[in-house]
């Protein structure tokens, strides 16, 4: 198996006296999805946030290609390649989707003026090489796409910037039947193309459908990282409820080594 291109290794995070996370590991490979599972409040937010640079770590390590790094903020995150796509999509409602996909992020052409023309074009290459075809036209304001049209860009921008790893939180949570297909299906094409993408949802189909790897947390502690086809949805179920599954009967530690 491939090196994980973004592993934790026994990261702990706490709020005053609540401590969040409890010496948490976590694999996130290349060209496959990694499902982070676990009921509310089991620190799917708060790890994610930390790989975000909008906490830091107490303690442990984060490496990026093997390498240890310190994240200090959402730049040097971006900066890595590590892009999180929020289950608010942080879209403007008022701007079209070539403006949504660039924003805070303009192209400039060397006499200052924005460069139109290259956003453009970006945009459009970006769509086609996720084989994006709902989107009738980048210049769409985003208000008139649906809840399916708004998560495709909002993932397309993630990706825009030759990020490396992307986290998706909660995708699907606000689609209907025929939108979640073409969600499930981009998750599916940006591993394929090579990237490490890390998938939050409470949805155990869409788990177990998507991905290659269920990484349980319960409590703020790793239960397992298990492949997806060692388990099955009432073991992960298990895991997310009670933090074990005798049916699975493998620690974290237990579950690394059998990849």
């Amino acid at each position: 198996m491939a090196e994980p291109i973004l592993e934790l290794r026994g990261v702990n995070k706490s709020f005053g006296p609540v401590h969040v996370l409890h010496d948490v590991d976590l694999h996130i490979y290349p060209g496959e999805v990694t499902a982070l599972v676990g009921d509310n409040g089991a620190g799917k937010s708060t790890l994610v946030k930390c790989l975000a640079g909008i906490y830091s770590i107490d303690s442990g390590e984060v490496l990026f290609e093997g390498k240890p790094v310190h994240i200090h903020g959402p730049a040097e995150a971006a900066a890595l390649g590590i892009e999180i796509v929020y289950q608010d999509l942080a879209l403007c409602d008022n701007l079209d989707i070539v403006q949504n996909m660039f924003l805070g992020r303009e192209l400039h052409s060397r006499f200052g003026a924005l460069d139109e023309g290259t956003m453009e074009r970006k945009a459009r290459e970006t769509l086609a090489s996720l084989s994006v075809r709902t989107v009738k036209s980048v210049r769409q304001l985003v208000a008139s796409l649906s809840g399916g049209q708004r998560q495709t860009v909002a993932i397309a921008k993630a990706v825009l910037w030759n990020s490396r790893v992307v986290f998706l939180d909660e995708p699907t949570a606000a689609l209907g039947v025929a939108q979640t297909r073409q969600v499930l299906d981009l998750v599916r094409r940006l591993a394929d193309a090579g990237l490490g993408v890390g998938l939050i949802s409470h949805n155990m189909n869409d788990v177990m459908e998507v991905s290659d790897h269920v990484a349980a947390l319960y409590l703020g502690r790793m239960a397992a990282e298990v492949p997806s086809g060692q388990t099955s949805v009432s073991q992960v179920v298990e895991l997310i409820t009670t933090g074990r599954s005798g049916d699975i009967g493998l620690s974290t530690a237990a579950a690394n080594a059998s990849m």
